[in-house]
């Protein structure tokens, strides 16, 4: 990945679910579907930095599934992939397998 996202922030990629079809057998298209809310965390910032100056390091961690708000992030695209960046703050949960 060629980005390092700064102090509290994550970049992250959607987990997409193939659930194109309800379960009475309509398609979904695509205009449609909600966006997942789940995603993987592809980076980290070195920490939050608190009013005395000093760092404290992110709960979440490179390679950890988390699930976030609807509104959560700010979408971006980099190398052709879509990616969401956020502070670590708008995560609601680490999913623990």
């Amino acid at each position: 990945m060629n980005i390092r996202p700064l102090y509290d922030r994550i970049v992250v990629k959607r987990i997409e679910n193939d659930t194109e079809k309800t379960s009475g057998g309509l398609f979904i298209p695509d205009s449609a579907k909600e966006k997942p809310q789940e995603a993987e965390v592809m980076a980290v910032g070195k920490g939050k930095r608190l009013e005395d100056g000093t760092v404290v390091s992110l709960d979440v961690q490179v390679g950890d599934r988390i699930l976030f708000g609807k509104y959560s992030g700010s979408e971006i695209k980099i190398d052709g992939q879509d990616y969401l960046i956020m502070r670590e703050d708008e995560v609601l949960g680490i999913l623990v397998k």
